[in-house]
């Protein structure tokens, strides 16, 4: 059979099929006329099936002869469009005749997996959209086929690789869409990570890439994935670690898409919200009391606490949130990871930029995870000098390497070397800002390094009259006026909140053994026992609630100090009566002794007069005046009796004496929290009093708040910030630039002479002067006096000085 007698019988616009032969149809007509009646139409599907299997047998035998896309059967197009045109209208009825075209799927993906390379551009087009039609409509299963896809990214071909890979990605997101199935995205997940650790560049740089695409969609965002990309930067290819090392660097950057799964309610947007809870005393002080400037002073004061707290607090709900994510945060072992990438920094021999991306990585995994990698140190020291390349971004990645979990002694030359290169007086103004800047943030996460000498020699660059460089000197007076005011000399103290601030030693760790902020809840709740107006209190009424709150600390403190006091007194009179008991049971052997009858009165009165005496023993006059031997007898039953319900009443109260000291060293919870499980609106309502504590600092503070270790370790330090307030040096288009935008509202440079020329509106006041007509008399005495002016000028210039003769 010749390949015209075959082409013929693949023409696809006119189509003659068994017993309708009048009817000619083409392709697209077909098929919708197909899946309205799939059962009238078994006979042309036939035979269009019959003609692809002819096609394929065509284009699989040229593979196997390794024929060129010059000869042979693939340089006819129209063969090559009339196959693929065919694959396409297979894989649309596809779902009507599963039973006839039971073969087509696998037929196909056969065909792409072996023939793919050497195929014509749009037949292997065609038939890539045919396989992604087939997986869309859950006929053939992504797993079986992602091979297929991830090598036709790697064939060179532009379109072909942009559908493939738009398909991976839309596939295996739109699986995980309403449930995520954990057995097969772990049997896909292997699949690409084989890919990515194969020796082929191209075919693992588009595995990473997809890897990295359907994190950041939060697809496939578990750990395992996120060590496969940190993994990658291990990679023996340098194009591959390069990738992985962007993707770590830039993760940060990236905002998450519109389209992404994670979308929150309203419910947690007004959660996030910040509060400000201001007093409605200072509001009112602030618009109805004093004059109008002490009004808009306190009112600007408002206006600066307001902007202070709501800046904290969104601050602290970024670095607190779920929301903030890394793949560097997912690391199995991160200090492994640290040490072999820094071993690898030490040994490699790429350029300069890709070390600097390792640089950065490794500072941003010691600085997150707080590690210890003490040879990273003296490494960097190497490169610290102000001519150095990149130097802030270095300098960027030193301090984020810093925390307080590594020894001063190890970051100490370090931090030598960055002042004694940068600050001094021989250096330029840039250097100076940046190495003060560098100093403010590496004594800000570790306090220890600086001496009070040292601190002293760098606060005087802040009589400066370059603007950055002053402004770091002062930014490092106020970081130490919270963390150390003792190293400041006395003028530059201020006035600090805490004057005997100290840094924490080396290793010393500040432990919660309570909720957070639960004391305030504890607080709110006493104020509100002890009067009904504790609701209404403000934020700025806190100094009258400590004053009574120390008052009712001191009346407590005075009541346990009665009651030892009592609880002493008691064992004393115990003693004496001891003794007395016994000398009176001695004086009563010797003596014959009777019972009286009023003894059972006696010891009922006694009874009363205990209970209400706090067990303080009563004795009557008539019991001390009568010496008779009955009455001494009845005396010891009766202070025997007293004494034992005595040591019962100490007894109890020492106990509630010593229970009462228990709660107010261990800080209990109130009656309503002794139970330990706070409810939703107990947090709610610690939100609002750590609002109105908030305000109150706020108020107060005339610093800054120094963050927490755990902040500064996850929020990423900016270069940019290191150069606050430093001038760029310009080129010469942007000094012109500027020039010529000066010159905008500017007119035209004109001489005096042509503006007047130009002048449209009238004489001036002197040109009208030389054009008034002057009287005869006044004409007369300016020109005498002109004659006279001309004959001075004259002599002068007739007879010059010539000095003084000596012999006359």
């Amino acid at each position: 059979m010749s390949a015209h007698h075959v082409i013929s019988g693949l023409s696809p616009e006119p189509l003659s099929a068994s017993g309708r032969s009048s009817e000619k149809l083409s392709l697209p007509l077909l098929q919708s006329k197909m899946k309205c009646d799939p059962d009238g139409y078994e006979a042309e599907l036939t035979l269009i099936y019959k003609q692809f299997n002819s096609a394929l047998d065509l284009f699989r035998q040229q593979a196997a002869l390794n024929f060129g896309s010059i000869s042979g059967i693939g340089s006819d197009p129209n063969v090559a469009k009339d196959l693929g045109d065919r694959a396409v209208f297979l894989s649309h009825v596809m779902p009507f005749y599963r039973k006839q075209l039971a073969e087509f799927p696998s037929q196909l993906a056969e065909f792409l997996r072996s023939s793919a390379p050497t195929l014509p551009s749009g037949l292997r087009y065609h038939v890539t959209q045919a396989l992604i039609l087939l997986v869309n409509r859950q006929i053939v299963d992504i797993q079986d086929t992602l091979v297929i896809f991830m090598e036709l990214q790697s064939l060179g071909d532009r379109n072909l690789r942009k559908l493939a890979y738009s398909h991976v990605v839309q596939s295996i997101r739109h699986m995980n869409k309403k449930h995520k199935n954990e057995a097969k995205n772990r049997a896909l997940q292997n699949i690409v990570f084989s890919i990515l650790q194969a020796e082929d560049e191209t075919r693992a740089k588009r595995s990473l890439t997809t890897i990295c695409e359907l994190h950041r969609r939060k697809v496939w965002f578990d750990d395992r994935t996120a060590n496969a990309i940190c993994k990658a930067c291990f990679h023996s290819l340098s194009r591959i670690m390069i990738a992985a090392l962007s993707f770590l660097l830039d993760y940060e950057k990236i905002e998450d898409d519109d389209d992404s799964d994670a979308s929150s309610d309203e419910d947690d947007v007004t959660a996030h919200a910040p509060q400000v809870v201001l007093s409605k005393e200072a509001v009112y002080k602030a618009h109805h009391k004093g004059t109008t400037s002490s009004k808009k002073k306190k009112q600007a004061k408002l206006e600066r606490a307001s902007r202070r707290m709501k800046k904290q607090q969104r601050l602290s709900s970024e670095n607190n949130s779920s929301t903030y994510y890394s793949p560097l945060n997912c690391l199995i072992d991160a200090q492994g990871f640290a040490e072999k990438l820094f071993s690898r920094l030490q040994t490699c021999n790429e350029r300069f930029e890709v070390k600097m991306m390792m640089l950065k990585v490794i500072a941003r995994t010691i600085g997150l995870h707080r590690l210890i990698l003490l040879n990273f140190y003296p490494f960097l020291q190497r490169y610290v000098q102000p001519h150095q390349r990149d130097i802030t971004n270095l300098l960027a990645a030193a301090v984020q390497a810093c925390h307080d979990m590594v020894p001063p002694d190890a970051v100490e030359p370090l931090f030598k070397q960055i002042v004694n290169q940068f600050v001094h007086d021989r250096s330029r103004t840039e250097a100076i800002a940046i190495g003060l800047n560098v100093v403010r943030e590496i004594c800000l996460r570790m306090p220890l390094l600086m001496t009070e000498d040292l601190l002293q020699d760098l606060v005087l660059y802040k009589k400066s009259h370059e603007k950055a460089v002053s402004a770091a000197a002062r930014s490092l007076i106020t970081l130490f006026r919270e963390v150390c005011p003792s190293l400041l000399v006395k003028k530059d103290r201020g006035r600090p909140i805490d004057p005997k601030a100290r840094p924490r030693a080396y290793g010393e760790v500040n432990v919660a053994s309570n909720v957070p902020g639960v004391e305030l809840l504890e607080h709110d709740d006493s104020n509100d026992s002890g009067d009904g107006d504790g609701s209404d209190e403000s934020a700025f009424d806190g100094s009258d609630d400590d004053n009574e709150n120390d008052e009712n600390i001191a009346g407590d403190n005075d009541e346990e100090n009665q009651l030892s006091t009592d609880v002493i007194d008691s064992e004393e009179d115990d003693n004496e009566d001891d003794d007395a008991e016994d000398d009176d049971s001695n004086n009563s052997m010797d003596e014959d002794g009777g019972v009286s009858a009023d003894d059972g009165n006696d010891n009922e009165e006694e009874d009363i007069e205990s209970e209400e005496g706090n067990g303080s023993p009563e004795i009557d006059d008539n019991d001390t005046r009568d010496d008779s031997p009955v009455s001494k007898e009845s005396k010891a039953r009766k202070r025997k009796r007293s004494d034992f319900d005595g040591q019962l009443i100490t007894a109890d109260t020492s106990l509630r004496a010593l229970k009462r000291m228990a709660e107010a060293k261990g800080g209990l919870a109130s009656s309503d929290l002794s139970d330990g499980i706070l409810s939703n609106e107990d947090f709610q309502r610690i939100k609002k009093l750590k609002a109105k504590e908030d305000a109150k600092v706020a108020l107060a503070q005339q610093g800054f708040k120094i963050p927490s270790s755990d902040q500064l370790s996850v929020k990423r330090l900016d270069p940019a910030k290191l150069e606050a307030h430093v001038r760029q040096k310009l080129s010469k288009e942007e000094r012109l630039a500027l020039v010529r935008a000066g010159r905008e509202d500017r007119g035209k440079y004109m001489a005096r002479a042509a503006v007047k020329q130009k002048k449209t509106g009238g004489l001036s006041n002197r040109q009208k002067e030389h054009k008034k007509a002057m009287p005869l008399a006044a004409k007369r005495a300016k020109a005498a006096k002109s004659r006279q002016d001309k004959r001075k000028k004259q002599q002068r210039s007739g007879k010059q000085f010539r000095g003084r003769k000596a012999w006359k």
